[in-house]
């Protein structure tokens, strides 16, 4: 079968199609100068959350009798740590591991060592339930870091600034070259978290009978860097 195609058709199908070729032939518009822009912007966070880990440890021949002797430690440290509400107390793992004659092919002993996980906002109480806690116990770690919501209000403010800081930098470039501007893309790079900052703590060795001393704690800050870079259209 064959189809024809009319005049009139034709002409309408000519005239569809010269917008296209026109739109076709017209020169794209010139592309507007642009400028590469990078700001940073640091706030201090201080550190509000505080984080130590305690441990007992004890050997013996007797595997019952050491995990009978680790086990009333800790229980008691328990206990003594429920007692502060404003510390967070959990347990952080225990193991239990033989300890070997200068053969290494015998026994002579076992060795437990149990471990408790304390978290506070109050550096106060957490230092005085650590001075307490050394009577029977090793501490092995503490660190501060900003709570999230600290981190999060100090970040929020922290880029405010560097948008601000962008915008600024951005008048600048485009006023010096007596030219308007508008953003073409941008980018706001945060750290994140970082990661907790070790605190010193007191290992004095004391007696059963002696008074508890508290712990000392310095907290300090943690810094928070915010960058924000993109790229700016220059008009006319």
């Amino acid at each position: 079968m064959t189809f024809r195609l009319t005049r009139p058709l034709a002409l309408l199908a000519l005239g569809f199609a010269l917008p296209h070729a026109y739109a076709a032939d017209t020169p794209a518009a010139p592309a507007l100068p642009t400028a590469d822009i990078s700001v940073e912007s640091s706030r201090s966070a201080p550190n509000d959350l505080f984080r130590a880990q305690v441990y007992a440890e004890a050997t013996d021949a007797n595997p019952g009798d050491v995990a009978r002797k680790v086990n009333a430690i800790v229980t008691q440290a328990i206990s003594t740590a429920k007692g502060v509400p404003a510390v967070k107390v959990r347990s952080a793992g225990n193991s239990t591991y033989p300890v070997y004659g200068k053969t290494g092919r015998s026994i002579e002993a076992w060795r437990m060592r149990s471990s408790l996980a304390l978290e506070s906002s109050d550096a106060a109480a957490l230092s005085e339930l650590l001075g307490k806690l050394q009577q029977s116990m090793a501490v092995a770690g503490l660190s501060a870091a900003p709570s999230p919501e600290t981190w999060k209000k100090i970040e929020d403010e922290a880029i405010a600034d560097a948008l601000g800081a962008f915008e600024g930098r951005a008048r600048l470039v485009a006023g010096s070259l007596k030219k308007k501007w508008k953003i073409k893309h941008l980018s706001i790079n945060t750290g994140g978290m970082q990661p907790k900052y070790p605190v010193a703590y007191a290992r004095a060795a004391m007696m059963a009978d002696a008074a508890p001393a508290p712990a000392p704690i310095e907290a300090g800050d943690s810094p928070v860097t915010v960058n924000v870079s993109g790229q700016i259209e220059l008009i006319e």
